[in-house]
């Protein structure tokens, strides 16, 4: 990728290395119940790694 990046796509890889962050903590309790221990990495929506999967920013 270039060294100089255009203020578009800046934003579109902003958005998208925010969209691959963990759910909120709270959220847990909310969804599956008081006393449940689940990682809040299983209620993100969309999983994607910059090693595995590459997107077409």
């Amino acid at each position: 990728m270039a060294t100089f990046k255009h203020l578009s796509r800046k934003l579109r890889l902003a958005k998208l290395g925010r969209l691959t962050r963990w759910a909120p903590y709270w959220i847990i309790p909310k969804k599956h119940g008081k006393g449940k221990k689940i990682h809040p990495a299983r209620d993100t929506r969309i999983k994607r790694s910059w090693r595995r999967t590459k997107t077409k920013a």
